[in-house]
């Protein structure tokens, strides 16, 4: 099982069907905060969780990016992952959620590093983008933080519920990730 360390009790992981019970729970307790953000927060339910979790199998056996979970003090915290791979272009998109009680102490920044880094390392890919919605601040700091460039934003292009967000879109070159100093992301070997 792939499995990353970002600290001493937080590590990125694959996701398993047998976390789709634990993966429900949290999104459960986090519905009404990720419901602000997530087209499929607000309806979500074990069944299509479980889908998610096969999904996401399918995704890295036809070898178009990887999702894992967020392990926290040995309990599931969130999700980090790509939407895909344009093999083509040499880019990929990341997603990334986080249940409201481990927000704020810089793990859901490591974890878009660490993805950062195997992106432009492992599968030579040239470009990583992120969107978030204009209005998610907490969201945005990460993409800010790691010094992803702002291009613009996408007048109303995800609806969540009955609201359109506007979201802005975020990249990262892979000569610019090189170029910036920061910290390699811990690694398991």
């Amino acid at each position: 099982m792939l499995e990353l360390p970002l600290s001493d009790d937080v590590h990125l992981r694959l996701l398993e069907e047998r976390d789709a019970d634990e993966l429900a729970r949290v999104v459960d307790a986090n519905r009404e905060y990720l419901a602000r953000w997530l087209p499929w927060a607000a309806d979500s339910t074990p069944q299509s969780i479980l889908e998610f979790i096969r999904s996401t199998r399918r995704q890295l056996a036809e070898n178009n990016g990887l999702q894992t979970a967020i392990v926290i003090g040995g309990r599931i915290a969130g999700c980090v992952g790509v939407h895909g791979i344009s093999w083509m272009h040499e880019s990929t998109e990341i997603g990334y959620w986080l249940a409201e009680e481990f927000q704020g102490s810089g793990t859901m920044t490591a974890a878009v590093r660490a993805y950062t880094d195997h992106a432009f390392g492992t599968w030579g890919l040239h470009r990583v983008a992120l969107q978030c919605a204009v209005e998610n601040v907490r969201s945005r700091a990460i993409a800010e933080r790691l010094g992803f460039q702002s291009e613009g934003v996408l007048r109303q292009a995800e609806k969540v519920g009955e609201r359109r967000h506007d979201l802005v879109v975020y990249s990262m070159l892979a000569p610019d990730w090189r170029a910036a100093d920061r910290p390699p992301t811990r690694s398991s070997a």
